[in-house]
């Protein structure tokens, strides 16, 4: 099958009425998803095979008193059957390419070079799920 990756708008909220387990920490609220895309400064990119979302990575623009907007990449996730097979590493680069047009359309914003990720790591492929 198609992979289709699709980053999301307020009008696409019925795209997430069909998820694969493991995508999502819990059920998806409708209430909470409307404001979640209904707010601009939240990303979300969804991965979907079949006409279900087989993944998604959600991020929000983080403002600061004293620096520049940052892309703060809240979470990543991917159907259990269907890792490791670059789905995570896909939606993760979608997410950054949106990131870098969105700093480098607004002057003062520079797009970052690095990535924080845990444990200090700056390379993604160090990067182990976080539940099994």
């Amino acid at each position: 099958m198609q992979l289709e990756i699709k980053t999301l708008t307020a009008a696409d909220r019925a795209i997430l009425d069909r998820v694969a387990e493991e995508v999502f920490d819990e059920p998806i609220r409708p209430e909470r998803l409307a404001a979640y895309l209904a707010d601009p400064r939240h990303h979300m990119i969804v991965a979907i095979e079949g006409g279900q979302v087989v993944g998604q990575v959600a991020a929000v623009m983080h403002r600061h008193p004293d620096k520049a907007p940052e892309l703060f990449i809240d979470e990543i996730g991917v159907t259990a059957a269907l890792r490791h097979r670059g789905i995570g590493r896909r939606l993760l680069d979608e997410m950054l390419a949106l990131g870098k047009a969105w700093a480098a359309a607004r002057p003062g914003s520079a797009p970052s070079t690095t990535m924080a990720l845990p444990g200090g790591s700056t390379n993604p492929t160090a990067c182990r799920p976080s539940r099994s």
